[in-house]
C-alpha cells in the first residue's frame, strides 16, 4: 500500500479511539511519557500495611478531582460518572473527573504540577504512576491501606509493578491484561495464510508469520501491516513483535539498562525492513493502525487486547468485526520457541501528594473503595480488563464478566492471552526517554538509515536516561 493511501484511509475515518486499550499506555499505555516539568516534591505519606491500621475519617462533603487515562471504558463519562456517583452516596465525598488523552495528558499533568495544582487522584499504570510521577516525589506512598488480606489476593506481578524499589506503593492495582495481535480471519482464508493458524492455541510460528504476510501480500498486492512510529501510542505491540520473533530482549532482568541490540532483535528488524508487505509508517499510530485495520485496509495489527477484540477501533459494531462484518481473531506473537512473552498493561490508581492531608485522606478512602472493595467489580467490568486480584472481601472477581456479551470471549482471552504475560519492564528507569527512543529508531530504519547503526544510536540515548 502506498504510504498516501494508508494516511489518506486514516485521516477519512473520524473516530474517536481509546489507546489505553492498547496499552499506551502512552496504549497507545499510549502517549509520551511526558518532560520533566519542575514542580514542589510531595513528601511521601507513612509506610505500614499493618492491617490493624486504622482507615482515615475524611469529612463527609469533601471534593476530589480524578484525572483518568481512557483506561478501556474509564475513558467514558457514561461508564465512570454512576461510579462517582455511588461513592458520594455512601461517603459523602464528590469525585469530579476529568478525561485525558494519550496524545496529550502527560503534558497536562506536568503542566499542572508545576502550576501545583495536580488533580487529588490519577488513573494510570505504573510507568506514569510509580517510574514517573511516584519517582519524583509527587505521589503518595500508600502502603498504610494496603492490608495483609490485600497483599494476599492481589497478583503478585501486579503489585511489584505497582511498588517503588524502596517499597512505596504509588499505585493501587484495580485491573490488568496483556497485549497481543488482533488479525483478519477471513482475509487469512481467502490467501491461504489460515494455514499458518494454531487457531486452538492462537499461536504462529515465525516462520509461519513471514509466510502468511508474503501469502496476503502475493493475494491484494498492498501492505497487509504497518510498523507505526509516529507517537507513543501503542508501542508495546512494536516491541512484542520485534522481540518475539526470534527471542530477543528489551531490558536486562534486573531493569536496570536496555538491551535493544540484541543481536536477535537486528535480525527482526533486518527481516520486517526487508518483506514488501510491511510498511514502516512514520505518518502512522497505534490508533491510525487499528482504524485501518477496523476498515480492512491492513489485514493485521500489532496494537491489540481484549478491549480492541470487544470493540474494534470504539467502532461499535460487535466483537471481533471488521466494518464489514469480518472476523478478527486475537493472536500471540509470532516466535520460533513456540513461548511467546507479552507485554501488559496494569491500571489503578494513585494520589497527588498536594499538601492537604485532609484531602490526601478521602483520596485514600476512594481509592479503598473502589480497589479494595466489593466496588471493585464495577471499575473492572468497565474498563473491559481483567482483575489486578481474584476475590477482594469474599467478592469472586473471576466471575464477573460470567453471563455478560462479552463474558464467553473474555474467558477464551483468558486462556489463551493472558497466561503468555511476561515481564513488566516498563518500570526500567529512563523510561519515557527510552519511548521515545524507540520511536525514533523505528522512524529511521523506515526511511533506510543502517539497522545496526539506528539501534547503537538510540540505544546509547536510552541507556543515558537509565542511568541518568
Amino acid at each position: 500500500m502506498k504510504m498516501k493511501k494508508i494516511i489518506a484511509a486514516a485521516l477519512a475515518m473520524a473516530m474517536a479511539l481509546s489507546l489505553a486499550a492498547c496499552g499506551n499506555k502512552d496504549n497507545g499505555s499510549q502517549g509520551s511519557q511526558g518532560s520533566q516539568n519542575p514542580g514542589s516534591q510531595g513528601g511521601s505519606q507513612s509506610q505500614g500495611g499493618s492491617q490493624n491500621t486504622p482507615d482515615p475519617a475524611p469529612a463527609g462533603g469533601a471534593e476530589l478531582v480524578l484525572w483518568t487515562y481512557p483506561v478501556g471504558g474509564w475513558g467514558e463519562e457514561s461508564n465512570v460518572q454512576p461510579i462517582m456517583d455511588a461513592f458520594k452516596a455512601d461517603t459523602g465525598i464528590t469525585v469530579k473527573v476529568e478525561y485525558l488523552a494519550y496524545g496529550d495528558g502527560d503534558d497536562k499533568v506536568n503542566t499542572a504540577i508545576g502550576a501545583k495544582a495536580a488533580p487529588d487522584l490519577i488513573m494510570e499504570g505504573p510507568e506514569r504512576l510509580v517510574t514517573n510521577w511516584g519517582a519524583k516525589g509527587y505521589l503518595v506512598d500508600m502502603s498504610d491501606i494496603l492490608t495483609d488480606t490485600d497483599k494476599s489476593e492481589i497478583s503478585a506481578a501486579a503489585l511489584a509493578a505497582c511498588t517503588s524499589a524502596d517499597g512505596k506503593l504509588y499505585e493501587y492495582p484495580l485491573c490488568m491484561t496483556a497485549h497481543c495481535m488482533g488479525i483478519n480471519l477471513d482475509a487469512f482464508k481467502a490467501a491461504g495464510a489460515d494455514q499458518y493458524l494454531d487457531l486452538e492455541n492462537h499461536t504462529w510460528t515465525t516462520e509461519g508469520f513471514i509466510k502468511a504476510v508474503e501469502a496476503l501480500y502475493a493475494k491484494k498486492g498492498d501492505t497487509v501491516a504497518a510498523i507505526f512510529c509516529k507517537g507513543q501510542g501503542g508501542d508495546q505491540g512494536t516491541r512484542a513483535l520485534i522481540n518475539n520473533m526470534y527471542g530477543g530482549t528489551f531490558t536486562n532482568a534486573d531493569h536496570t539498562a536496555y538491551t535493544w541490540d540484541d543481536p536477535n532483535n537486528i535480525k527482526a528488524l533486518e527481516q520486517l525492513k526487508s518483506m514488501p508487505g510491511i510498511a514502516f509508517d512514520a505518518s502512522l499510530e497505534g490508533g491510525d493502525e487499528l482504524k485501518l485495520m477496523y476498515q480492512e485496509i491492513l489485514d493485521m495489527a500489532f496494537c491489540w487486547n481484549i478491549a480492541q477484540q470487544l470493540d474494534p477501533a470504539t467502532a461499535h459494531t460487535g466483537a471481533g468485526k471488521t466494518i464489514n462484518g469480518q472476523e478478527i481473531v486475537c493472536m500471540n506473537f509470532p516466535t520460533e520457541s513456540g513461548a511467546p512473552v507479552l507485554q501488559g498493561g496494569i491500571w489503578g490508581l494513585g494520589i497527588f501528594d498536594n499538601g492537604d492531608q485532609a484531602k490526601i485522606d478521602a483520596a485514600k478512602e476512594f481509592v479503598k473503595w473502589m480497589c479494595a472493595s466489593e466496588n471493585a467489580a464495577q471499575g473492572i467490568k468497565i474498563s473491559n480488563f481483567f482483575p489486578a486480584r481474584n476475590t477482594v472481601n469474599g467478592t469472586d472477581l473471576t466471575a464477573i464478566f460470567d453471563g455478560s456479551d462479552s463474558g464467553d470471549i473474555m474467558k477464551d482471552y483468558n486462556k489463551v492471552i493472558l497466561p503468555n504475560l511476561g515481564d513488566y519492564y516498563q518500570v526500567t528507569k529512563g523510561w519515557a526517554a527510552a519511548r521515545t527512543e524507540w520511536w525514533n529508531m523505528l522512524q529511521k530504519i523506515g526511511k533506510g538509515e543502517d539497522i545496526t547503526a539506528s539501534v547503537a544510536e538510540h540505544l546509547a540515548n536510552a541507556n543515558a536516561a537509565a542511568a541518568g
